[in-house]
């Protein structure tokens, strides 16, 4: 589900999860698991990539449809505890971007210190879906892109190529596909040695502080999430994106 390896005290934490990495449950809270362990270890830095075709192609909707109230219930609050696992690190944290980042794999890209991308796509979806962003998600995207460049990745729902995501601050660099887990190695290295541990965990605090602040739930969201999968919207989105 989630296979690590170590480069130089570099922990390289690669999703392995179906075709496109997708985010359900079990996943989320693997992820959730892993960084809490990744925060006291001994490594020095993260970096956090893909399998296959996507780095993650975002929430599981089948997941979703199929399981209903009860199952989006435990998700969302799995959701938000994952990329709040991921943000709060107090270690360095890089995206190494091997393929499409979308929606939620989107927002796990902004919750790393910097993003490395090969190729692929990357973009938050969710409300041509039909259904609202956690306030979580909204101020990772906002403390990653910019406030300005943030509220418009939301609303025009785009997605962009490497190139343009470079130009707009979703990535930090480029890389081709052979030489990214590298790069991102050396630019999770590069962090960590630039400071001792301890002061760069206090300065990432520090800096995220205002954005955790904000994270409260609002309890609007469960309700429009679960009326999105009680009328069937989420169905027939899905279904829709099966017949492209």
């Amino acid at each position: 589900m989630i296979d690590l390896d170590n480069t130089d005290g570099v922990t390289v934490a690669r999703l392995a999860h179906g075709k496109v990495n997708a985010l359900d449950l079990e996943l989320l809270d693997h992820l959730t698991a892993t960084f809490a362990q990744l925060d006291v270890d001994s490594s020095r830095a993260v970096v956090l990539t893909g399998s296959g075709r996507a780095f993650s192609a975002g929430v599981d909707l089948w997941r979703i449809v199929d399981g209903g109230a009860a199952y989006v219930h435990a998700f969302l609050p799995a959701l938000e505890a994952a990329f709040r696992a991921v943000f709060c690190i107090g270690k360095p944290v890089v995206a190494a971007l091997n393929g499409h980042a979308i929606a939620g794999g989107a927002v796990l890209a902004a919750a790393c210190d910097h993003r490395v991308m090969a190729a692929g796509t990357i973009g938050v979806t969710e409300l041509p879906v039909g259904v609202p962003f956690p306030a979580t998600a909204l101020e990772i995207l906002a403390h990653a892109y910019g406030v300005p460049q943030a509220r418009r990745a939301v609303l025009c729902a785009d997605t962009l190529g490497p190139a343009a995501a470079l130009a707009t601050g979703r990535v930090d660099e480029l890389a081709s596909a052979e030489s990214l887990l590298a790069t991102a190695v050396a630019r999770a290295a590069e962090l960590a040695e630039r400071t001792p541990p301890e002061i760069f965990r206090l300065t990432k605090e520090q800096l995220q502080a205002p954005a955790v602040q904000r994270m409260s739930t609002d309890p609007r969201v469960l309700r429009l999430w679960l009326r999105a999968t009680e009328d069937g919207r989420l169905r027939r989105y899905m279904s829709t994106l099966r017949s492209r």
